[in-house]
């Protein structure tokens, strides 16, 4: 059953957001000209995903010609898509000015009713199916669509006893506090990454001098070859022998940019796919994306994948080494310079694309293996403390939205949680 079709434990019933919040209104009277400064909220500057505080700009009261005015401690909701979809709220809890103006792109809120906790509609309003249940009433054309503040303000919401609103946020911001932690700490480690790569790929392990290459400087020994000169040949699928077998199919949208890997496949019998279907991978296979090569849309094939189907859009890197030379260049080719070198070649203005050849033929640099195979393992233990993070986040993630539905439906009570694995570094910031 649905959060929105579930009962509501005793001393619990349904209502509206807005029997207990209402939409902040500017006071007669007030001008924003008539102050120096006033803090701004630009849509870019609302977080997503259950982080509080939105980023303050400050701007000259007289160049506000428009925008939606709040005070300290409202809601802003994001009323436009994809913006609400994609759960782009905020609580000015920290405003230092008592007002300030956002984008017209937002709907503030604030209790209209004593004893409301504000995270709790906060909390609520991240739930998917809320999400969708109000998306569902957007109105205007397709792309620009909205949402009324009428549709936020009769959306149904539980009322619950003042003690346990305070109760049930409080484990939900400690849920929120864990995911921002590891969320950060995921973000601290692609740093180090990003630091390691700079660092290993052009002073190495062995503390050797440098020379200047095409490529910038690289330790003295080593050297610095085409990509295609390392690798081996590739094939395509034989729809003649092959056409009616299952195939796990790997468009570019299955890569994810984040965790560098496949992420998603589609299934297909391999005369049905999508004409692009035509490059077989191997276990170990880099492939990396020629469509916008300079969102590194980059990846191995796991084992699972092994002899599967990829699309044109992908040059597939092999080697006879797959976990030693593939691995490495898997690395090399996140690097900003060879992404900034293969810019140069690109062609098409609304696609732009590189080709296979273009992506073999650039230089990177090449150690001898032992070196090449210790710079492997200290990116891959790097690589192993972000997947680490990412799915610890995954985890809270999934578990927020099982307390949200559990704990305000009374399916389960807060006395009944064990939390202790949580180790907030934060204490809990309850509302007004």
């Amino acid at each position: 059953m649905g959060l929105l079709d579930a009962a509501l434990p005793d001393g619990c019933r349904w209502s509206r957001v807005g029997d207990s919040f209402e939409v902040t209104r500017k006071p007669r009277g007030l001008r924003s000209a008539d102050y120096d400064t006033v803090p701004f909220v630009p849509m870019e500057a609302i977080p997503q995903g259950g982080h509080y505080e939105p980023r303050y700009d400050e701007k000259p009261g007289s160049q506000i010609g428009s925008g939606t005015y709040f005070e300290r401690g409202d809601l802003l909701i994001a009323k436009i898509t994809p913006s609400f979809e994609n759960g782009k709220q905020a609580w000015a809890r920290s405003l230092t000015a008592p007002f300030g103006y956002a984008t017209t792109e937002v709907i503030p809120l604030r209790p209209s009713v004593s004893g409301n906790d504000t995270r709790l509609l906060f909390f609520y309003l991240l739930h998917p199916e809320v999400r969708a249940y109000v998306a569902e009433r957007m109105e205007g054309s397709t792309g620009r669509q909205r949402v009324p503040e009428q549709v936020l303000l009769d959306l149904p919401y539980p009322v619950l006893p003042t003690e346990d609103q305070r109760i049930i946020a409080d484990v939900l911001e400690r849920v929120i506090l864990q995911i921002d932690l590891e969320e950060r700490s995921a973000g601290v480690a692609q740093e180090l990454k990003r630091a390691a790569i700079r660092e290993l790929f052009t002073r190495g392990l062995r503390g050797e001098p440098q020379k200047d290459t095409e490529i910038g400087p690289v330790p003295e020994s080593w050297e610095v070859v085409p990509l295609e000169s390392i690798c081996t040949a590739t094939d395509q699928v034989d729809l003649t022998t092959e056409g009616d077998r299952r195939i796990h199919y790997i468009d570019v949208s299955c890569v994810s940019r984040e965790a560098l890997a496949v992420v998603t496949t589609n299934e297909y019998v391999l005369r049905d796919a999508p004409g692009r279907a035509r490059k077989r991978v191997l276990t170990g296979d880099v492939v990396f994306a020629t469509i916008r090569p300079t969102l590194c849309r980059v990846a191995r094939i796991p084992a699972e994948l092994d002899n599967q189907v990829c699309s044109t859009a992908f040059c597939v890197l092999r080697t006879n080494d797959p976990e030693g030379l593939g691995k490495f260049i898997f690395y090399a080719v996140q690097r900003p310079e060879f992404i900034d070198l293969l810019a140069r070649n690109e062609s098409g203005a609304s696609y732009p694309a590189v080709t296979d050849r273009q992506v073999k033929a650039q230089p990177i640099p090449l150690p001898q293996k032992d070196e090449r195979d210790e710079i492997v393992a200290i990116l891959d233990a790097i690589d192993r403390k972000i997947e680490l993070h990412r799915k610890k986040r995954q985890v809270l993630e999934e578990l927020f939205k099982t307390l949200l539905h559990k704990l305000m439906t009374g399916e389960i009570r807060v006395a009944d949680l064990d939390l202790s694995a949580l180790e907030s570094h934060h204490s809990p910031q309850q509302a007004a």
